[in-house]
Order: structure tokens, then sequence, then C-alpha cells
């Protein structure tokens, strides 16, 4: 596919089939209204530094998707799921993007394509890209970054341009999810110098600016935040969540022992080709028959089909090793795994568009021809499109009619009338509030209500001091509602009955 233009619409034709249909027919789920509740209260208090879930600082991840989904709700002037969405299939798109232009000299023009193909269809990526999740963004942010640094230094552009602006999107990684990324970043970064016996020009001044300029964009966001709030707290915030995963807090074995097969699950269905690795060449250019060339030309083009062998075993080393280590680690989950996804569609893009490609010997030995490789990239990206619209089509609406979060908000706008303000006294995590199309106004304490409010909602453990307010007397608070949601927890709603 050497037409650039051709590979742009091929490229949006899928994206456009596996991430728009259906995008926002279902109601929020997991950990999405952590997402999306910051962002709704950001737009109404103008406080972007401090992301808050209900009435306390949401302070266990960085705030960059919750500024995206304010952003889209804002640009839009829409606060529903397909707005709250956008912001993660963009950033899918962006990726395969970069693919197609900035990869494709080292890989290119089939390759990169084949590779945007790849990413846009893996099964981890089509999971996560869908939701508002913070997988899909920091994942992409890191992608953009190895994408571009990989390719520049196969290319051996400038030092300034290869170890200064990949950084710029591994410090939006910070503001997405800290700096876990970093371990993958730097395991594919060592493994492709090392195999190319060049690592030690990582040692280099851009390099040093590059992480300098990394470490500002958190720190941008960062030091603001200590200085609005405890700033103990918020260090033993982030040091609980980085021991909590390696001391295995909450383990459980049955669902630790399947992490690897999991992880690779993720990798579907381009995993089955993983075997070619054993029975792949590479070209010295991809077309040109080094024996008719110059000795300078003929030495320049032995020089690139090296450093692309290269490449592709260190990408094999650092993509198995760390999904090994982080899939061991006691407190791991396998979506722990998705950075590497970018890695390997590079790796396949590589292995599927070489110059000779073999089964193993186990598998019979047999040539894969370039045309059946053709037609098997093209027969999977359309059957997944394919089941992608069968999904939208045929199940979306089944799982409509069983909406769990959206029925709590509606019995709750029942008894609120819409003129009336609701009061959330200390609500914790409540997705449902999100579909509750009253004003909502976060308290702490029940004592902190004020004496104007007619109708608030609070939980089991503040339901005593809700019956016993004396704030509104000679009126009292009244119970108008109890429900329990899919997850077992129960609210209640108490209206200040004034006869």
């Amino acid at each position: 596919m050497n037409s650039r233009p051709l590979a742009l619409v091929v490229v949006l034709l899928v994206w456009a089939a596996i991430y728009l249909p259906a995008l926002g027919s279902l109601e929020i789920k997991g950990e999405e209204g952590r997402r999306i509740l910051p962002a709704v209260q950001m737009i109404e208090t103008g406080d972007y530094i401090v992301p808050k879930v209900g009435s306390e600082p949401y302070l266990r991840k960085p705030p960059l998707i919750n500024w995206l989904v304010a952003a889209s709700f804002k640009i839009f002037g829409q606060r529903n799921e397909w707005t709250a969405r956008l912001p993660s299939v963009l950033c899918v798109l962006a990726v395969a993007l970069v693919f197609i232009t900035v990869a494709r000299v080292s890989l290119g023009a089939t390759g990169s394509t084949v590779a945007a193909l790849i990413w846009l269809t893996s099964f981890g990526m089509i999971e996560k890209g869908r939701l508002i999740e913070i997988e899909a963004l920091y994942v992409s942010l890191f992608a953009i970054a190895f994408v571009c640094w990989l390719s520049w230094w196969e290319e051996e552009r400038s030092l300034w341009l290869t170890w200064i602006v990949p950084w710029l999107f591994l410090g939006l990684g910070w503001l997405a999810k800290g700096p876990t990324h970093l371990f993958f970043f730097y395991a594919m970064a060592i493994a492709v110098l090392w195999r190319s016996r060049e690592l030690r020009t990582i040692w280099n001044v851009p390099h040093l600016i590059g992480l300098i300029i990394m470490v500002s964009i958190f720190a941008a966001w960062a030091i603001p935040l200590v200085k609005m709030t405890r700033g103990g707290h918020v260090a033993q915030v982030w040091s609980r969540q980085f021991s909590g995963r390696l001391a295995g807090v909450g383990f459980n074995f049955g669902g630790w022992a399947l992490n690897i097969p999991r992880s690779l699950g993720y990798f579907l269905p381009w995993l089955f080709f993983v075997p070619l690795l054993a029975g792949t060449s590479f070209p010295s250019d991809g077309k040109t028959d080094i024996a008719h060339v110059g000795r300078d030309h003929r030495s320049r083009l032995e020089r690139a089909a090296s450093r692309r062998i290269d490449v592709v075993r260190g990408l094999v080393w650092g993509i198995a090793i760390p999904l090994l280590i982080v899939d061991l680690i006691p407190g791991s989950l396998p979506r722990y795994t998705m950075p590497l996804l970018a890695p390997f569609a590079w790796l396949l893009g590589s292995i599927l568009t070489a110059e000779t490609v073999k089964w193993p010997r186990w598998l019979g030995e047999r040539t894969f021809s370039l045309k059946h490789r053709q037609r098997a990239i093209a027969l999977l990206s359309v059957a997944t499109c394919a089941a992608v619209c069968a999904y939208a089509l045929a199940i979306v609406p089944r799982l409509q009619a069983r909406q769990k979060v959206k029925t709590v908000a509606a019995k709750i706008e029942a008894v609120v009338p819409g003129s009336e303000r609701l009061y959330a006294v200390d609500p914790d995590y409540q997705p449902f509030l999100f579909y509750v199309r009253r004003p909502i106004v976060y308290v702490r304490r029940v004592a902190d209500l004020p004496g104007n409010a007619s109708y608030f909602l609070v939980q089991p453990n503040n339901e005593s001091a809700a019956e016993t307010a004396r704030q509104w007397l000679p009126a009292f608070p009244r119970r108008v509602l109890s429900i329990q949601d899919y997850r077992g927890k129960r609210v209640s709603v108490f209206a200040i009955d004034k006869r």
C-alpha cells in the first residue's frame, strides 16, 4: 500500500467501523464514573487542579483524563456517554495516524499501514478504547512516544528530535497515570540499543533535557496540587497506590495465575502470527538488489538491513521480559501490560511485510507468501470490523434493556422536583449521579447542609444524623426514597417536611 492517501482512507474506515458504532449507547460502567464525575465538577466549580469524586479529592490518579472529558463536554455542549468517550477513540486514532506517517520510512509504506491496522484491531485496544478509561489515554501517549523515538532513531535523525520530542508525550503520560509507562518505554529502548550494540548512546545531553521536560510537565500540575491540599496526604495516597500493587494487597491466586494468558489475549487475533518470527528474513531495503549498487550505497543498505533485524530482535526481548515481570507481580492485573500493544504492532508490521516469511518447522515450515499475508491481514481487519458492527446492532439493544445505573437516577429524579437542588452528603463514588439532571451540591456532613436545602442524599453511615438533624426546625427530614444499586450499596433521599 504505497499510496499515503489510500492508507489514510483505510485506517480511517477501520477506525470508524470499530470505535464509533454505538459508542454512546450504553450507560457508564466500571471506573468510567471516576473519569467523568470529576470532569463535571471541574466545569461547575472552575477548579481544574484538584479532581474530586463526590465531596472528597480524588488523588489516586492524575487529572489528564478528567481534563479531556471536561474539554469534550464544553466543546460539544453535551454531557453524555458519547462526548465522554470521544477522547479515548480519538487517542486511539492518533496512534494509528502516527504509525502511517512517522513510521512510514522505518516500516515502509505497507508495514506502517499494517502496524496501524494491528493497533486498531487488537482485542485489548478495542476493549479499552471504546470506554473513557485511563488505559486508552496513557497507552496511546506511550505508543506515540515509542513510535516517534524508534522511527527517528532507526532513521538516524537529529539527537535533539529523537531524544526530546517523545519525552513530551511521556510527560503527558505522567499526567494520565503516573510514571509506570516509563518501565515499558525504557525496556524497549534498552533492548533495541543493546541488540544494536549502541547502548552507550543513551547517555546524551538531549536525553537529559527530554527527561527534565517530562518531569516538568508533571510538576506543573503536581506542585499546585500539593499547595492546595495536604501535601503529606497526597504523597501517602500515591505511595499506597504503588506499594499496594507490589505487595499484592487483596492477592487472589486464581486471578494471578491467569495474568499471562489474559495479557496474551489482548494481542489477539494477531498473536497467532508470532511463530513467524522463527522463519523471517528481511531484505536490504525492501526492493533493491544490493549487488548492483555502489559501494557506499551498498554499505548504507546493509547497515539499514542489519539495524532492522536488530530492532526486531530487540523488540522481542523488550516485549517478552516486561510482560513476564509485570504479570508475575502479585498485585498486578493483565491490563497493566497494555503499553506493549504498540511495540507488538510494530514488530508484526515488520514481520508480515518481510521479504521471506515461513512458518516454523513444527508448523510445516511452509512459506507464507506475500499474497496470502495480505489476504490474512485484510480478512482479520474486515472480520473485526464486522464483529463490532454486529455487536452494535444485535447485542447493544439487549444490553440497553438491562441498564442499572440510569434506573437509580430515574428513581431519584421521580422524588426530587426538577426545580430543586439535590444535596449529596459525603456520597463517595456514585456513578448514577452523572444521570441525575438536577443541580447537585456536595457537602461533607449533614451538619453542613444549609437551612434552605429541601432534598438531600445520604449513605447508610449518615442516616442517623439525617434523621436527627434539627437545622430545619420546626420542619424535619423525612425519608422519601431508599434504594440499593447494582453494587449492593444503599443510598437514601430525604426531603424536608415543612408541614
